[in-house]
């Protein structure tokens, strides 16, 4: 027999097995430790079985309003249905259209329950397995998360998978039960088969995709695109350090996050649609850091109050005006010390991602840098697309974005070719227009290909850091991360070493319900709009532009096949223990093996004539100069410092390329 416990936890032994089990419940227990810095935030925190007395009524004609509207994006805007019909089998139009004649021929007093039409509505956008195109749940649930108050990540060991505590709350103790503690089972079932059921859920695009989010929904669980767990509690067997094994029971809690819904606000700029994420890991991102991080929170607080300009979370880490965002600091390895930096989302604007990543750069080791954008969901499209200049000399080409060619798209374009909306001026659709005007002739389906990203941003800064550059990707790497690698590939920035075979691979531009409405009605509605509100603050979300990648690749869509690294990694029990020590290492080592290049430019004297460059260099034979664009020569170098002078025309910006083996490999910038 099993007694029970409060979550600061009691142990008790079965006189049937040798195994120990405890019990943990309560959210009163757990909110009495709970950091301040996020006590008022989980203050309302709840039990499950609580949370499910929450109402889900919707009548028959809110059912047919959201129905029809998702037949209208999946038929009329969502770029990727003739891929996920054929990679997948799925039809969900057909799908939509069957749900919509049953639900037709019941009166409202015979419906069936809600949340079972909830359930074939998020079971039929999940059938194509793209987390771009969602139903959002309405209201409270989709700004609710249920958890359990630890993370469970998987690490290799003599060639097999197994799965490690990695966090445990602070408001969380019970004793063997701890950070590094080896789980086995799950509800009676096998730990690796409990990960893989869960991962079936979710709308991996492919294997290694769908086990990274079952594994990272195992135990946080945003309900903003799934109903919550159907169990009110689990059963956990696990090792504990001393190798004894236990079993503990615990229950699943409700908090609200502060973040608004998904589909209410109007959006604020043309920013709004230029982005790529999933909206489950950053809902799931927002819930961790308030779980498992509240550090990071309260330095937000703090930067928000304008208390600092930066803050730092974490030993030996950069202050950082962004601690949500970046983490950067040198480390030491057997290899050397290099500079590592982790990008956790894109989510900020360009203007404000952009200015702190190259702060932050400019303060790291020149040796090597280690980027590592594991977990990362997206975000703007442009900060990940502009962030790739500061590390290569080539000049980068964005990637193309497609529309599916439909009517309703055709209008799309009409009405913003550019657009009116004041201060969306930059929002501009014309260059599509002409291509699928065309497909009414020609059948194509889709649209010519045109970047989000202008080229001339993509390309404004040029390259700051000359090291070589390592990326770390995971299956959790998703939208503008995708995007991102995809172009850290395509344009030879440097290797890619993978904890998991490939990305995400959700390559497309996301539209909420809302900013479509929006852009049928401003600045002057369109009587004939197809979208109408929904009821009870559902949304629906569609990848409406996907995106191509370019190089070598040119042409491959991003969707479904992502990036595939240039080395597979598999973690260890030691990364997990000791903050990623291993997987560092290694990338380290990686590093150590690439050509190592340096080019410093400063100016060191300037008269009316003439001006004198400061230059120091490594791993070139070679510098060619341009001001403003135009060629101003070329010279022969060697390793070391050297002046460098040329006549003074009034140019005001000097670019100066660096040459090995005729082959372009640094470029520095500087205005004068």
């Amino acid at each position: 027999m099993v007694r029970k416990s409060t979550l600061t936890g009691s142990l008790t032994t079965s006189k049937r097995t040798k195994a120990k089990q405890n019990n943990l419940r309560g959210a009163a227990s757990f909110l009495r430790d709970a950091h301040a810095a996020v006590s008022q935030q989980l203050a309302a925190t709840i039990e499950l079985s609580n949370f499910r007395q929450t109402s889900l009524a919707f009548s028959r004609q809110d059912r047919l309003r959201l129905i029809e509207q998702a037949l209208v994006l999946i038929e009329g805007n969502y770029v990727n249905l003739p891929l996920k019909k054929a990679m997948h089998a799925v039809d969900p139009v057909q799908q939509l259209k069957l749900i919509q004649s049953a639900t037709q021929n019941f009166t409202d007093p015979d419906l069936p329950a809600a949340s079972d039409f909830h359930r074939s509505m998020i079971e039929i956008f999940m059938s194509v397995r793209d987390l771009h195109t969602n139903y959002i749940l309405p209201s409270p649930y989709n700004a609710t998360t249920a958890f359990l108050p630890f993370l469970i990540e998987p690490f290799f060991e003599g060639g097999q998978r197994r799965y490690l505590v990695s966090h445990v709350t602070n408001a969380f103790s019970s004793p063997p039960f701890e950070k590094g503690v080896e789980v086995l089972s799950w509800n009676g079932i096998p730990i690796e088969r409990a990960v893989e059921i869960n991962g079936n859920r979710y709308a991996g695009s492919n294997l290694e995709a769908r086990h990274a989010r079952g594994v990272d929904t195992l135990t946080v669980r945003p309900l903003i695109v799934n109903l919550p767990p159907d169990e009110d509690w689990v059963v956990i067997k696990y090792l504990a350090l001393d190798g004894s094994q236990h079993e503990i029971r615990v229950d699943w809690l409700v908090f609200r996050q502060t973040s608004p819904t998904e589909d209410s606000p109007v959006p604020t700029s043309a920013d709004d649609a230029k982005l790529a994420y999933d909206i489950e890991s950053r809902a799931a991102a927002d819930a961790k850091r308030v779980l498992f991080a509240p550090e990071v929170v309260e330095a937000e607080h703090r930067i928000a109050s304008g208390e600092t300009a930066t803050a730092q979370v974490g030993d030996n880490n950069l202050n950082t005006s962004l601690p949500d965002v970046f983490q950067a600091r040198a480390v030491t390895t057997a290899s050397g010390v290099f500079g590592y930096l982790r990008i956790r989302t894109f989510g900020v604007e360009p203007d404000i991602f952009i200015p702190e990543a190259i702060r932050l750069i400019k303060q790291l080791p020149e040796q090597g840098l280690i980027i590592d954008v594991r977990g990362n969901g997206g975000g703007y499209i442009e900060s990940g697309e502009r962030m790739l200049q500061l590390f290569t000399p080539r000049a980068i080409e964005p990637e193309p974005t497609q529309f599916i060619n439909s009517s309703v798209n055709l209008r799309l374009c009409e009405r913003h070719a550019p657009s009116t909306i004041p201060g969306w001026e930059d929002f501009d659709l014309k260059p599509y227009l002409e291509s699928i005007r065309d497909a009414l002739r020609t059948g194509a389906i889709y649209s010519n290909g045109v970047p989000i990203t202008l080229p001339s941003n993509a390309n404004a800064i040029g390259q700051i850091y000359h090291g070589p550059v390592l990326l770390i990707t995971d299956g959790l790497c998703f939208s503008t991360t995708d995007i991102f690698a995809a172009g850290f590939q395509d344009h030879e920035v440097g290797p890619i070493m993978g904890v998991h075979s490939n990305t995400g691979a959700g390559g497309a531009n996301v539209f909420t319900h809302s900013l479509l409405r929006y852009l049928f009605s401003d600045p002057t509605a369109d009587p004939d709009s197809p979208y109408r509100p929904l009821p009870g603050n559902a949304g629906l979300r569609v990848a409406i532009r996907r995106t191509l990648r370019v190089g070598a690749r040119s042409g491959t869509p991003v969707e479904d096949l992502g990036v595939t690294p240039n080395h597979l990694y598999r973690f260890t029990r030691n990364d997990i223990l000791s903050k990623n020590v291993d997987l560092i290492s290694r990338a380290a080592q990686l590093l150590n093996e690439l050509p190592k290049r340096r080019l410093k430019l400063s100016i060191d004297s300037r008269t009316a004539t003439e001006l004198v460059f400061g230059v120091e260099t490594l791993g070139l034979d070679r510098l060619d100069v341009y001001g403003d664009g135009r060629p101003e020569g070329s010279v022969d170098v060697t390793d070391g410092e050297m002046d460098l002078t040329l006549p003074s025309r009034g140019f005001s910006v000097y670019e100066v390329r660096g040459f090995a083996d005729e082959i372009l490999v640094a470029s520095r910038r500087i205005e004068v």
